[in-house]
């Protein structure tokens, strides 16, 4: 079967059909994307821009699109070359430190004021409106393993989770950052879990809440989950919030495919140990490059889990060679191939197409033939980053699974999705032990 499968990648037969060889129009700099990608959703606070405010993002963008406008000038009438053209500082690669920086003096502003402000209201919104800043700066993409690949965006991560935690030590379930022992780390693997944690008021008397373990995706982190952390508090749940491998300060060895199921094992020891968590009712969730490996610990943990979601999740054919060219034009804010390789331990976009798919496909690596606990599917019929053909092939391997896809919607299948996970969510929570 997993012959089958890869032979089906290399026909380029997709359910996303004529679609799949265009490219989006917001790829061609940072005009383009401003206009034709990021400007409404910034104009309504949604994601990237959750926790943010369109007059914080405005002028950013007015600068970054006058600067690539002049750059590009220069370039048709001199016929040269601007330094701000070339590598790190490329205004219209999101890569670049010009682009990063340009964010910092507005968001910098923003926590001095939520640093005088005595409404304790106001300065959470002033701190949260400087994160969500900070993320758009950092995008698309961090790592620290082997090493920081941009001190600039690195720096704007510090700067995110500074400000963030500022505004979640005001809240009612304020946000507590935990470094959980790597107890099963092995080889390049590193001694600590950086996690957030929030807990239900319930918990404030000592008794254990069901609890949910959401796992981020390429370029969202754990600061960048403030809605949903509220939605599972309101219904009684606390929360931890971690990082895939590859990505931001994730301890285990991107490169090393069984990494993530000892990293697993030591969070969810953690947890047990932790006495505030019923460990009777855990579920995850994991969102875009997050939902492989939910789809992942829903096999390899299923007996500690009560139910999974896998939103947007990549689990075969999204490592074949032929889908990721293309996706690296499709719907992601910038390239996509390269921070995707080097999340997976490749020195290159090449190396990644010519090995990961072997390594890391959950078909070929036999774990989709294992029995899983109860898995949810979620994601938009149309995505072109993580093909919609990869959740439909769990249904030909192993336990019977659950899903709800999306016609026409891209990849997540916002903004519908997350009306049918959280009723999912709450009937597995109710469902007997």
């Amino acid at each position: 079967m997993a012959d089958e499968a890869s032979a089906k990648g290399s026909q380029r037969s997709w359910i996303l059909g004529e679609k799949f060889d265009k490219r989006m129009p917001h790829h061609n700099g940072i005009k383009a994307l401003w206009e034709t990608k990021w400007k409404f959703p910034c104009t309504i606070s949604v994601y990237p821009f959750h926790d943010g405010k369109f007059q914080d993002f405005e002028p950013v963008f007015e600068y970054l699109i006058a600067v690539s406008l002049e750059i590009g000038a220069r370039v048709s009438w001199k016929q040269g070359v601007s330094e701000l053209t070339t590598g790190k500082n490329d205004i219209n690669d999101g890569f670049g430190d010009a682009y990063t920086e340009a964010f910092f003096p507005i968001a910098e502003k923003l926590t001095a004021e939520g640093d005088e402000c005595e409404d304790t209201a106001k300065a959470s919104e002033l701190y949260l409106r400087a994160a969500c800043l900070y993320r758009i700066a950092r995008f698309p993409y961090i790592t620290n393993f082997p090493e920081v690949n941009s001190q600039s965006k690195w720096r704007a991560w510090q700067a995110q989770k500074d400000v963030y935690l500022k505004a979640g030590s005001k809240w009612d379930c304020p946000v507590r950052a935990v470094d959980v022992p790597h107890t099963e780390r092995q080889g390049a693997d590193r001694e600590t879990i950086p996690v957030y944690v929030r807990l239900p008021k319930s918990a404030e008397s000592g008794s254990k809440c069901p609890a949910v373990v959401l796992f981020t995706g390429l370029d969202g982190y754990r600061p960048d989950n403030t809605q949903r952390c509220e939605e599972f508090l309101s219904r009684g749940w606390g929360c931890v919030i971690v990082e895939v491998p590859g990505t931001a300060e994730c301890p285990a060895d991107p490169s090393d495919a069984a990494g993530p199921d000892r990293l697993w094992t030591a969070l969810l020891d953690w947890m047990q140990k932790e006495n505030s968590f019923d460990m009777q009712k855990v579920m995850v969730w994991g969102l875009s490059t997050g939902g492989y490996y939910a789809v992942r610990i829903a096999h390899t943990h299923r007996e500690r889990l009560v139910g999974v979601i896998a939103q947007g999740a990549g689990t075969h054919y999204f490592f074949d060679a032929d889908w990721i060219e293309k996706a690296d034009g499709h719907e992601y804010p910038f390239a996509l191939g390269p921070p995707i390789a080097q999340k997976h331990g490749y020195a290159s976009f090449q190396e990644f197409k010519e090995g990961a798919q072997k390594k890391f496909s959950l078909l070929e690596t036999g774990i989709l033939e294992k029995p899983s606990t109860r898995l949810l599917l979620i994601n938009g019929v149309d995505d072109g980053l993580m093909p919609i053909e990869d959740s439909m092939l769990l249904f030909e391997h192993g336990t019977p699974k659950e899903a709800r896809f999306f016609a026409k919607a891209l990849h997540m299948g916002y903004p519908m999705a997350n009306a049918a996970v959280y009723p999912w969510m709450e009937s597995v929570m109710a469902s007997p032990v």
